[in-house]
């Protein structure tokens, strides 16, 4: 069985159309449907119970963030393989097909396999998504900062924090990708200690999960023939100045757990004035424009 995780607030329109989607081209899998609402105001949950009678619902008093949502649902769902997905996708008839399939028929070098993803179709202008990055080491985000992979985006010197040099096209191992519409297997969840840590609510928590399964000797694959239509930040983008404060409090939280004792202090202490610093300009930029809007 596949149980099938989706979180949602305020996304009720595009929730229908995830559903709607699922419906029609996962019927003859076996899975499990488990829907947490995080108290949407927009009657999300009703959508829920009055259209999609087949889906568990989960309604939360208040808005308990991705992580929690997600833990909430894994505690109930059955399924030898969990199926991230977020409510601001629609999922192909081949989605979920090619995942299974890309997992069953893995050689001996793929044999443990902890994650499948997607590839992300964006539902705007049908191109791919770069839905992949290697993990944020001081490193890649010290490149980052100096704007050289945005120059030489396809370098891979400068761009391989978002694998510049590769097209999407094809499945390879990767370190980070999105969990829009990610592939978990439940042994390997439980090897590294449970599904999302809930100290990174709604960012990070996604990186956290697939640094513990790198470390712990899983892999994590890119499956190109499993599509997905994704419209992305539809909820995140409600209130986008503070997302931005939230996405770098997270991210410097995932430096305290992760590499605080993995680089020299000079190295650790600059990498963190570097997030906070480019987390207050990022801040003020889409403050500045939210004003003007």
């Amino acid at each position: 069985m596949i149980s099938i995780l989706i979180v949602n607030w305020n996304t009720r329109e595009l929730l229908r159309a995830c559903l709607r989607s699922l419906r029609e081209n996962v019927g003859e899998i076996e899975h499990e449907i488990i829907v947490v609402d995080n108290a949407s105001r927009d009657e999300s949950a009703a959508m829920v119970r009055n259209d999609f009678p087949e889906v568990h619902l989960i309604e939360n008093t208040k808005n308990e963030g991705y992580a929690r949502g997600n833990n909430q649902a894994y505690e109930i769902a059955r399924g030898e393989w969990i199926w991230l997905l977020n409510s601001d996708v629609e999922v192909s008839a081949n989605a979920l097909p090619a995942m299974l399939n890309f997992v069953r028929t893995s050689s001996t070098r793929r044999a443990k396999i902890g994650a499948v993803a997607s590839a992300l179709i964006d539902a705007r202008n049908g191109t791919i998504q770069r839905s992949c990055r290697t993990f944020p080491t001081p490193k890649a985000l010290w490149i980052e900062a100096t704007g050289l992979p945005k120059i030489f985006a396809r370098s891979r010197k400068f761009g391989f924090y978002r694998y510049g040099d590769w097209s999407m096209k094809t499945a390879r191992e990767v370190e980070q990708p999105m969990t829009s519409s990610l592939l978990v297997s439940r042994a390997a969840i439980e090897d590294v200690g449970g599904l999302f840590d809930e100290q990174f609510p709604i960012f990070f928590n996604d990186v956290d999960l697939c640094f513990r399964l790198k470390q712990k000797g899983w892999t994590i694959w890119f499956c190109p023939e499993s599509r997905v239509k994704h419209w992305g930040g539809a909820s995140t983008n409600q209130n986008k100045p503070a997302m931005i404060a939230e996405s770098h409090r997270a991210m410097r939280m995932f430096y305290a757990k992760h590499w605080r004792f993995e680089c020299s202090k000079l190295t650790y202490r600059a990498t963190l004035w570097l997030i906070r610093a480019s987390g207050r300009f990022r801040f003020w930029r889409a403050k500045k424009k939210s004003t003007k809007s």
